[in-house]
């Protein structure tokens, strides 16, 4: 028989209310209030931190407070990863981001997500689909990524967008919803 956990890092219907889940994101929620109460002068300090609250991350996570996520440990982060001010990582299944990728303002972040059957929804089962970034993507100030969203490498997502399906390499995608506007392909050929 499956965990809770189990259930949720699968995209299953889960139980967010299990005992385990709750003390997972207890100990998150004190670590982000160690990390948002830090000093810019106290890097040594906000690396510790990170290190516990985002253990699958590459080297040179920057994550300029405040940061808000649900477990930190279903994040699996590449290497010279930047999240500005003010982003949110739903992270109830895996969030992996790839390299080099750069996270504006107010970025969100969303796996979770909810039953459209209304009795399932209102017994407080809850699922959740993860999300892909690849390797030197740009992500716009208060863009939203949805649940099971992937988005390939290189490209560059405008501020503000809502991104509900997958979104391809080399490409400038923007809008709400996002869609893809041009290639960056060409754009560099002809430079």
């Amino acid at each position: 028989m499956q965990t809770e956990k189990q259930k949720m890092l699968n995209g299953d219907l889960y139980n967010a209310l299990d005992e385990e889940l709750v003390a997972a994101r207890t100990r998150s929620r004190l670590l982000l209030l160690e990390l948002n109460n830090s000093r810019e002068d106290e890097p040594e300090k906000r690396q510790e931190i990170l290190s516990k609250l985002i253990p699958n991350a590459g080297a040179n996570l920057w994550l300029q407070p405040p940061f808000y996520c649900d477990y930190g440990e279903n994040m699996i982060v590449g290497e010279n990863v930047f999240f500005n001010f003010n982003c949110v990582v739903l992270d109830v299944t895996y969030v992996r981001i790839g390299n080099r990728t750069l996270f504006g303002p107010n970025v969100q972040l969303y796996t979770a997500t909810h039953p459209t059957d209304y009795a399932v929804r209102a017994s407080g089962l809850e699922s959740a689909k993860p999300i892909s970034i690849g390797d030197d993507v740009w992500i716009g100030g208060s863009a939203v990524i949805c649940p099971g969203v992937s988005i390939g490498d290189r490209t560059i997502i405008g501020a503000g967008s809502v991104v509900t399906r997958d979104i391809p390499s080399d490409v400038f995608a923007a809008g709400n919803p996002c869609r893809v506007i041009r290639s960056l392909k060409e754009e560099k050929t002809s430079q």
